[in-house]
């Protein structure tokens, strides 16, 4: 899978991820799992971009994050792994 993710890749990713989280493994199920909310996101945030976009906001994307563009992905992170976290089974600490 090489280039944009665009319909066909997201459906073949979703049909994966499905697969993974009909699976009987509770890591492949959990896999499976966080690829499925992986996708929801992905297309959330390309209707968040095409609302924006056609509510005027400027097309033009900065040649550099500033402080304010660093926050908003910040907070998707905090996002992604908080709905991660309460999907997947919590990890035994490793002894090392």
């Amino acid at each position: 899978m090489r280039g944009r993710l665009d319909d066909e890749k997201l459906e073949t990713l979703r049909s994966w991820g499905a697969g993974l989280s009909a699976d009987d493994r509770d890591e492949l199920r959990a896999a499976g799992k966080a690829i499925l909310i992986l996708i929801e996101e992905i297309e959330q945030l390309q209707v968040d971009v095409w609302h924006a976009r056609s509510g005027g906001a400027d097309d033009a994307v900065p040649a550099r994050p500033t402080a304010a563009d660093e926050e908003p992905a910040a907070e998707l992170d905090t996002t992604l792994r908080g709905r991660l976290g309460r999907l997947l089974p919590a990890r035994p600490a490793e002894n090392g």
